[in-house]
């Protein structure tokens, strides 16, 4: 692909770098910015560098926040004796998209994987226990991509919760195994936290 531009080529290489965007679609999107006034453009950077400047994790779950605590663990409308253990936020919003759940969330920030050198310690474990050892908390349901390493995390959290006594649940299999949660359609989604079931080791 040659350029008539050195500008217009740096910014279609910062597009194409993004997730998912090659660089056809990374030069659609410089020219559709290059049509629009110079404040839409403006306006769209400046988004851009406010959220990456301003977002912060929350203190409590560890989800994507603007401020110290999310707007979930901020709602007192949720119910605060139910919290969903998920691998991402990705996974996080694609259940909260189902509008079938109304607890709170917690993310770990990935599973337990030997291979690639990802252990408890790389993970919000700790924080997890400190939240189940407060006491307010009756049920852990695990919302986990049914993978091997997926449900290698779901036997080690288990495991490590059982002296607490609170409840431990899993999704329901809507979810084939070996798929990725945020992948699944919303009503197999909603589904499976419905129809959680206890987790049994």
């Amino acid at each position: 692909m040659t350029f008539s531009s050195k500008l217009i080529e740096k910014s279609v290489e910062a597009f194409a770098a993004l997730p998912g965007i090659g660089r056809k679609t990374a030069l659609r999107l410089v020219l559709h910015l290059l049509k629009q006034d110079k404040s839409v453009t403006e306006q769209f950077a400046s988004a851009v560098v406010a959220m990456r400047s301003g977002i912060r994790e929350c203190r409590i779950c560890h989800n994507l926040a603007d401020e110290d605590v999310c707007q979930i663990c901020a709602d007192t409308r949720r119910d605060r004796s139910l919290v969903c253990v998920v691998e991402n936020i990705r996974d996080l919003m694609a259940i909260e998209d189902t509008g079938q759940y109304r607890g709170l969330y917690h993310v770990l920030g990935g599973i337990i994987s030997p291979i690639e050198g990802i252990g408890p310690a790389d993970l919000t474990v700790d924080a997890l226990l400190e939240r189940v050892g407060e006491g307010h908390l009756k049920e852990v349901i695990m919302a986990i991509s049914p993978t091997i390493e997926g449900e290698t995390t779901v036997y080690y959290l288990s495991k490590k919760l059982q002296p607490s006594g609170v409840v431990v649940s899993a999704i329901a299999r809507g979810v084939s195994f070996g798929g990725d949660l945020e992948y699944a359609d919303e009503l197999t989604l909603g589904r499976s936290i419905v129809a959680r079931v206890p987790y049994s080791r």
